[in-house]
Parts: C-alpha cells; structure tokens; sequence
C-alpha cells in the first residue's frame, strides 16, 4: 500500500531483559499498532532491546530521528535495572530530576508507603512533559518526539490512550479480512493478480490451523474503506471460484 507523503511514522521500542529472556511475553505491541492507526500513524518498526544504557540510548536517538514518534516501553519502574529514564536524559544531552507534580501523585496515593524506591518513578528528564497514568500513579513522559511509557500492559495502554491529543496522523488503515479454507499455494496467483489490481491496498495472506482444519485468512488494507470492500468482494469471488465458502473475519479473532 503506497503511503501519502504526508504519513507519520512510528517505531516501538520495547525496553527489557526479561522480553529478550522469554520469561515474560511482550503484550504491548499489538495495543500500540492498534491505537497508533486509530491516531492516523503508521507504526513502521518494532524493536526489543535489553536494559543496557549503550542500547537504549542508541536506538532511542537513531528513531527519533528517523520516525516522526517514538513509543517505549519499560524500564520507569522502581527497581534500579529500571534504567529508562536516565538513558533517555541521555539521549538528549539533559539532567534528570524529580518531578514534584509527579512526586506529589506518588506520594499522595502511598502515603506512609512512600519510599526513595517508588520516588524513583517520579524521575523525569528535565523539559519532560508527563504522561498522565489512569491506572496507577507513576507516570510516563514525553521528550519532544519521544513517548516513554510503562511496561505494565494495564498501565502502558492508559498511557498509550493519554496520548491522543499529543499525537497527529492522517485518516486511519481500514481493514477487512476474508477467512477460507484453502493454502495459500492455492490461492497464490489469483491473490497477486488481485493486488495487482488494487495497487493503493495492501493484501496480506495469513495461514492457520484451527479445529483440525487448514486455511488463510486474506487480509486488505488502505485508508480509503471503498476500495478494501470492492478487494473484498473480488477476494471472496476468487476463493469461491476454488471451490471454498468464504467467510468474513469477525473482529478480535
């Protein structure tokens, strides 16, 4: 799919050992693709990468510099492998400080609890602004382009949707997708001579094994909703010319 040259671009970078270790399995990404085309943004690049200041600071201004937004995850917690903050005062050649109005929520929802450990989470690179967190009271930050959210799924997602009114796109990807039990050896040829037809899509094959049965899910996409349903129905043709019963994908499957 061709993007206008007025497309903003993201990449996502997501902070920590243990994603790299399998010890625990990122489920932030998906939120952030999802809520990053409801902004009208493409997000154009993932990359996982350890807690180790080099690695961050490397990637954090090698992004900024290529993507219009930047989006991190992990890394702002309590504990002193939570090297995110710093990394990114780093980046930007600027002192990290704790912020009062941040420390003033921390301290007002711990109360007695309140500790040096928890105030860590209130450090925030000085011309940070703060990314309200619905969930809990630390929150993110914002450097210029660069978002610096929490590794917490609950938290990274109200972060993630504190940041509508800070980030803008153009229309949104429109997608639809057409289940059908067939190989994508099958469907190949026709698929490319489809997407052939509809160059300003992007028409994605995707295979499964479900209930013991084969099959691909065909997948359009493209910011103008008219032409995904006139792919659509020349996909669902296709797939009953081979034979199958084509079946809508419902949402979330």
């Amino acid at each position: 799919m061709a993007e206008t040259r007025t497309a903003k671009t993201a990449c996502a970078i997501i902070i920590g050992n243990e994603i790299l270790s399998g010890r625990v399995q990122d489920r932030n990404l998906a939120y952030v693709a999802e809520r990053l085309n409801d902004f009208g943004v493409r997000l154009r690049e993932a990359r996982v990468i350890p807690d180790d200041e080099d690695a961050i600071v490397a990637a954090v201004n090698e992004c900024r510099r290529e993507f219009d937004y930047v989006l991190t995850t992990g890394g702002i917690g309590p504990t002193h492998d939570d090297i995110t903050a710093e990394c990114v005062a780093k980046a930007f050649g600027v002192p990290i400080e704790i912020n009062e109005k941040a420390a003033e929520a921390l301290r007002a929802r711990a109360g007695d609890r309140i500790d040096e450990a928890r105030l860590r989470m209130a450090r925030v690179p000085v011309g940070g602004k703060l990314i309200e967190n619905a969930v809990s009271a630390a929150p993110g930050f914002q450097m210029e382009n660069v978002f610096v959210m929490a590794g917490v799924p609950a938290v990274a997602r109200a972060m993630v949707d504190a940041l509508a009114s800070r980030i803008a796109g153009g229309a949104p990807v429109r997608s639809r997708g057409v289940v059908a039990h067939l190989s994508e050896g099958s469907v190949a040829a026709a698929l490319a001579d489809i997407q052939e037809r509809f160059p300003d899509t992007d028409i994605g094959s995707y295979p499964f094994y479900r209930s013991g049965r084969f099959g691909t899910t065909l997948v359009v996409r493209s910011t103008d909703a008219g032409r995904v349903d006139d792919a659509v129905e020349e996909i669902k043709a296709m797939v009953s010319g081979l034979g199958a019963e084509p079946e809508e994908e419902l949402e979330g499957v």
